[in-house]
C-alpha cells in the first residue's frame, strides 16, 4: 500500500505550515482556534462551489434551542418536485466544523445524487458535551421526518450520512431509530469514528504522521466526552452496541492510511454478521478527512460519485 502522491503532497504543505509557525498542531490549539485552522484549510483544499438549485438556511426545534441547518435542492430540480432526501452530519471530532467548511460536498452530493440535502449544525464541545450532539442529530431528523416545514421532500425515501464524528452520529441514530422508528431508507458512514472505548490495529499504525494523529483524538475524546464512562455508552461508541440486527443497509467508505479504519471494517463485519446488507468502499492511498480536499485530492470526487450512485440505488429500491 502506497500514500497517493496527491495526499503526500497535502500532507508536505501541513507540515511545512507548522514547521514555519502558521499553523499550529490541534492538541495544542483552543478550540476556538482549532475551528478556525479547521475552516481555513479545508477552504483551501475544497474546489469551486457548484451552483445548485436551492440554498437555503434554516433552523429547526432541538432540546438546546433551535438547531441550524442549511437545506439544498439540486440543479434541474422543480420546487414541487418531491425529492429524496439526505440528512448529513458533518466531521470534526464533535468540536469542529461546520455547514460552511461542508457547503461545497453537500452541492455535490444533491446534485449527483438528485436528493435534497439537509446539512446538520448540531452543538458542539466543549461548549455542550455528549450527548448534545446525539440529541440534535435525532431532533434534526425526526424533524426533516416528520416533512420539514413542509417543503416538497419525500419522507418516505429519507437516508442518513456523515463523515467522521458525523458517521458516528449516523451509525448512533440509525440505532436509536430502530425500535422507535421511522427507519432510514440507507446509512453512509464515511471513516466513522465507532468507538471512543478501545485501540485498534490501525489506530496503532497510523498514530502519527497522517493528520489524525493518536494525540489529535485524545484531544477531541477531552473535549467531547464528560468521563470515562461516557466511552462505554452505545451512543458514544456504537461499535459497542450489544445488538446490531434490523438496522438500515450501508454504505462504509474507508481510507487506507487512517487510523479509524479498523473499528469501521469491525462494524462493517458485525453488520453483515447479523443479517444486514452493507457495501464497503477502501481508498488504499487516503487519508481521514480527504473527502474535504477535493482541490487537490482527485478521489474526493471519487468518493462523491460512490456515494451518490449509492444514494441513487437505494431510493430507487424504495417501494420496488
Amino acid at each position: 500500500m502506497t500514500l497517493h502522491p496527491q495526499i503526500k503532497q497535502v500532507l508536505d504543505l501541513s507540515a511545512l505550515a507548522q514547521a514555519t509557525g502558521r499553523a499550529k498542531k490541534i492538541e495544542d490549539c483552543t478550540p476556538e482556534e482549532a475551528r478556525k485552522a479547521y475552516r481555513d484549510a479545508r477552504h483551501a483544499l475544497s474546489p469551486a462551489a457548484p451552483e445548485v438549485g436551492l440554498v437555503e438556511d434554516l433552523t429547526c426545534p432541538g432540546p438546546g434551542g433551535q438547531i441550524p441547518l442549511r437545506y439544498y435542492r439540486p440543479l434541474g430540480s422543480y420546487d414541487s418536485d418531491e425529492l429524496p432526501v439526505l440528512v448529513y452530519f458533518h466531521g470534526g471530532g464533535g468540536v469542529i466544523g461546520d455547514l460552511d467548511v461542508y457547503d461545497v460536498v453537500c452541492r455535490q452530493m444533491a446534485n449527483q445524487s438528485g436528493a435534497a440535502v439537509f446539512s446538520v449544525d448540531y452543538r458542539l464541545a466543549p461548549e455542550h458535551k455528549f450527548p448534545a450532539a446525539v440529541e440534535d442529530a435525532e431532533a434534526a431528523f425526526r424533524w426533516v421526518a416528520d416533512g420539514a416545514g413542509g417543503r416538497a421532500i419525500d419522507t418516505g425515501r429519507i437516508a442518513v450520512g456523515g463523515d467522521s464524528a458525523g458517521g458516528n452520529l449516523t451509525a448512533g441514530l440509525c440505532l436509536a431509530l430502530r425500535e422507535a422508528g421511522p427507519v432510514p431508507v440507507c446509512k453512509v458512514l464515511i471513516y466513522p469514528s465507532l468507538t471512543l472505548a478501545k485501540s485498534t490495529p490501525s489506530r496503532d499504525e497510523f498514530a502519527e504522521g497522517f493528520m489524525l494523529t493518536e494525540a489529535a483524538q485524545q484531544w477531541f475524546y477531552t473535549h467531547y466526552i464528560n468521563g470515562p464512562s461516557d466511552m462505554q455508552d452505545w451512543r458514544a461508541s456504537p461499535l459497542l452496541a450489544e445488538d446490531v440486527r434490523g438496522l438500515p443497509p450501508a454504505l462504509i467508505l474507508t481510507a487506507g492510511f487512517d487510523p479509524l479504519q479498523d473499528e469501521a471494517k469491525f462494524y462493517a463485519d458485525r453488520l453483515m454478521a447479523a443479517g444486514g446488507s452493507v457495501s464497503h468502499k477502501h481508498y488504499d492511498g487516503m487519508i481521514h478527512g480527504f473527502l474535504t480536499m477535493g482541490a487537490m485530492v482527485d478521489a474526493a470526487q471519487d468518493a462523491v460519485d460512490d456515494i451518490s450512485a449509492y444514494l441513487r440505488a437505494a431510493f430507487g429500491n424504495v417501494g420496488s
